[in-house]
Order: structure tokens, then C-alpha cells, then sequence
């Protein structure tokens, strides 16, 4: 999930006249939101639409205190055991103030799939800390998931393991780079997930292999309120077929090693309007 958080002011007195919206104060509440298409949905490095295309958006209402919540979504591959209509809904929640030169934001996502799969729903505390040295904007976080159903190492043999509940632990860290009079911003990417080494419930992982890296380098081009982006993204997941087993039946529709890997290195593009 990505979440996009863009300072939009609310269009207030359209029915008033100049005058008296001119002397109103700026709204406590705003709101801000985007909708975009991207070549390939990845979530920590990892295909979530089995390499193709997916359309994603979402609205954060923004209070002047630094509390917010909102929702973003996406469609899914079409991975059977989800059923519905193969889509991931997160709703958020947190809470943003001022620290030093830059911002702690502390919050919590709730994954889940409408009208699917119910046990693979979960969800996840976040903690992030913003700021810049010089022309560079860093981001350090952490996402912790205590132990849940959906993150369960689950089996259906005779060592069954049905109802396991496991937790998930991801660090990351992201940083931009403007590049002076250009509308180019360059942006990169690395983060560690510690998990559930087998399958869930529904026959996924947050974590497909237990513990890997992912990482992204690429370059943004703004242009008002459309941003279209280049990125390269990878993770550390070997090809081979152990860790294959692990992206087995439902993160890909090739069921044996060799086939298109959805964890491999890609070049990805995305167009987003924000508003």
C-alpha cells in the first residue's frame, strides 16, 4: 500500500460573494486525495497484480491539529481464494506534529479485501519520522503487525497449523531529491520485512519468504497536479525453487520455477493527478 498525502484546500464560499470569502479563515478540516495508474502494483517489492496494470486512489481528510484518516485502493491480481472483486481497501489513521525541522507521523493501516477473503485481512501500526538535509528529503520508518490470523503460517497436511497467528515487522527508509529549476524530483527506496516465512490462510504472505530486502531508484516528473513517475524495483527473493514455493498459488499465475517471477527486478511506470 502507498500512501499520498497532498495538501489540497477545500473550494469554500462558492456561493458567497468575493468579499466575505476572502475574510473567512482557512478551513480546520481539508482534504486531499489522488487517483492514479500504475504498470505494476508493487507492495514491498513484491507483484501484487501479477506484473500488470492497476488503478489506485484514495482520499485523506487532513485536520489543522495533525490528526487525519482516510482510504486508499487498488485492484488485485485475480487471486481465486480472495474472490469479490479482487480488491485491497486500506483504511488509515494517525497523527501528525511538528518535530524539530521536520515531522513524526504515528498512525495504523487496516488491510483488507472487500467482499473476499475475510482472514486475510490485518492490521498494522506505523511510525514515521520526516525531514531534510539540505535539498534532500529523508524518511525514516517502522510497521509493526502483532500476531494475527492473516499473518499465520498455516498447513492443511498432518502438521496442520490451521488457526497459527504470526506478527510482521517492516523497516524502511525513502529519499527525494529535487533537482534545481527542473520539474524533476529523483526519489530511492530500501526496506527489510521480517515475517511469516510460509503461507497464510489464503495461501499469501506479507512476507512471501520470511525476511528479505526491497529497494526502488527512480525519477519523478511534476507537472502541476500530475506527476508521472519511472521507477526500478527489486527485492532479494532468489529464484530459486524453495523461495518460489513461497509465491505459490496466489501472488502468480505460473505455478512452477521459471516461470514470470513476480519478485524480480522491474522497471514500473505510474501517472497520478492529485487534487
Amino acid at each position: 500500500m502507498r500512501h499520498i498525502f497532498i495538501s489540497a484546500a477545500i473550494l469554500a464560499g462558492t456561493l458567497t460573494s468575493p468579499a466575505l470569502a476572502a475574510d473567512e479563515a482557512t478551513p480546520a478540516l481539508k482534504v486531499s486525495g489522488s487517483v492514479g495508474l500504475v504498470s505494476d502494483y508493487r507492495f514491498r517489492g513484491v507483484s501484487q497484480s501479477n506484473n500488470g496494470l492497476a488503478v489506485q486512489g484514495g482520499l485523506t481528510l487532513n485536520h489543522e491539529s495533525g490528526l487525519y484518516g482516510g482510504f486508499w485502493a487498488s485492484n488485485l491480481a485475480g487471486w481465486g481464494t480472495f474472490g469479490g472483486p479482487n480488491l485491497e481497501l486500506d483504511l488509515f489513521a494517525g497523527y501528525k506534529l511538528p518535530v524539530g525541522g521536520g515531522a513524526l507521523d504515528i498512525g495504523g493501516t487496516f488491510y483488507q479485501y472487500p467482499g473476499g477473503a475475510t482472514r486475510t485481512s490485518f492490521f498494522e501500526p506505523y511510525a514515521k519520522l520526516s525531514g531534510t538535509v539540505g535539498p534532500i528529503g529523508l524518511t525514516a520508518a517502522v510497521a509493526y503487525a502483532w500476531n494475527q490470523t492473516a499473518l499465520g503460517n498455516w498447513s492443511n497436511d498432518i502438521n496442520s497449523r490451521i488457526g497459527d497467528k504470526e506478527d510482521n515487522l517492516y523497516l524502511w527508509g525513502d529519499a527525494t531529491f529535487g533537482i534545481k529549476d527542473t520539474p524533476l524530483t529523483l526519489k530511492a527506496h530500501i526496506g527489510y520485512s521480517d515475517g511469516n516465512p510460509g503461507l497464510g490462510p489464503n495461501g499469501t504472505s506479507v512476507a512471501p519468504t520470511g525476511s528479505y530486502w526491497d529497494w526502488l531508484i527512480g525519477l519523478d516528473f511534476v507537472a502541476g497536479p500530475v506527476t508521472l513517475g519511472v521507477a526500478y524495483v527489486d527485492t532479494d527473493i532468489s529464484d530459486t525453487s524453495f523461495d518460489y514455493l513461497r509465491l505459490q498459488p496466489n501472488f502468480s499465475k505460473f505455478q512452477i520455477p521459471g516461470g514470470d517471477p513476480i519478485s524480480n527486478g522491474k522497471v514500473v511506470f505510474s501517472i497520478t493527478g492529485a487534487f
